[in-house]
């Protein structure tokens, strides 16, 4: 009996706390099998199609190796190799990639392109980035959380930077759902829209989490046990870089950020890549631009004891993993592990 047989994983909100969890602890599991060499093949034989419309490192790295770890083969499809609704609509691709895979992971832009794989393909179809959700890193990201504090009910989660994008839409909602406070410090033209905070709430009310939402940088840090942030800039946003790093700069995670949370053991959390130095390309030109050394967060602060960035980006290795297993494989997970608590 699998509970999780056949499901999509498009967007959190589509799961309840107790699910979520059961993905969490399953990744938790499947990453002390792969340290301990212990073969884990759930999905010998099967076949899994990787589209991305945007390029990745850790989202396309994790699920190949995810999917090679559990015996299935991976099969990239880049933006050059299929055309969404180009040369074929998403609902024909989504019969035909139906018909010769059994499973389809997908990172692009439209929510919709997602939601429509997963309406016409007939098998799992897992969202690795859209424009809305971010669910595979939230499982991670959560991972990471109940790795190091042992638990996840109560702890308070700071996110600051574009409050608006996928980061902080999915942070809001799974932290809500999962009962952890989430305190979002953005300007308020980047804050997250009213639907995602009702959203946010309702699944509050449920879970005991507190949702604050504030423009004020220190506010959002105050008694943070960790504090996330992400790019200013989404990837293929069309906006002033000027106009967005003056509204950011003072949401930058640096040491004075970090102290206000007033604790000395805040962790600090970043879903990759991070403008912290000056070694990339960009970062030359953005020091050359507006004479900063770093953007989203300080260099010292993302190389600190506190940073658990590094750990958290392995962990989307193994909660991929996890989640395709749990979709995909032929498992046992008792129903009663999802009665409502």
């Amino acid at each position: 009996m699998n509970h999780f047989a056949n499901k999509s994983l498009l967007k959190e909100i589509d799961f309840t706390a107790q699910e979520l969890e059961y993905f969490i602890d399953f990744a938790i599991h499947l990453k002390q099998l792969k340290q301990q060499h212990i073969p884990h093949h759930y999905l010998q034989g099967k076949n899994i199609a990787l589209l991305f419309e945007k390029a990745s490192t850790r989202t396309r790295s994790a699920f190949t190796v995810a999917a090679t770890d559990l015996g299935a083969h991976p099969e990239f499809l880049g933006k050059n190799d299929i055309q969404f609704g180009k040369k074929e609509s998403t609902a024909d691709t989504a019969k035909v990639l139906g018909s010769m895979f059994d499973g389809i992971e997908y990172r692009g832009f439209a929510q919709d392109t997602v939601e429509q794989l997963a309406k016409y393909s007939g098998v799992p179809v897992w969202n690795g980035l859209t424009d809305q959700w971010h669910p595979t890193q939230m499982i991670a990201d959560f991972m990471t959380l109940k790795e190091h504090f042992g638990h996840l009910q109560g702890l308070t989660l700071a996110y600051v930077g574009d409050g608006r994008n996928n980061m902080g839409n999915s942070l809001l909602v799974t932290a809500a759902l999962l009962g952890v406070n989430i305190q979002i410090g953005a300007p308020t033209a980047l804050q997250p829209s009213a639907t995602i905070v009702a959203m946010a709430k309702e699944a509050a009310a449920k879970s005991g989490s507190k949702v604050l939402i504030t423009s004020d940088p220190g506010a959002a840090v105050a008694d943070a046990d960790a504090i996330y942030t992400d790019v200013w800039i989404s990837m293929g946003e069309d906006v002033s870089p000027q106009a967005r790093v003056k509204e950011l700069l003072p949401y930058q995670v640096n040491a004075k950020l970090v102290a206000q949370t007033e604790k000395a053991d805040t962790i600090i959390m970043h879903c990759l890549p991070a403008y912290h130095d000056k070694n990339t390309e960009i970062g030359k030109a953005l020091e050359e631009e507006f004479g900063v050394t770093a953007l989203e967060i300080t260099d010292d602060v993302f190389n600190s004891d506190q940073s658990v960035v590094f750990q958290e980006a392995e962990n989307r290795l193994h909660s991929i993993k996890a989640i395709m297993a749990a979709t995909l494989g032929d498992l046992f997970i008792p129903e009663q592990l999802f009665e409502t608590k």
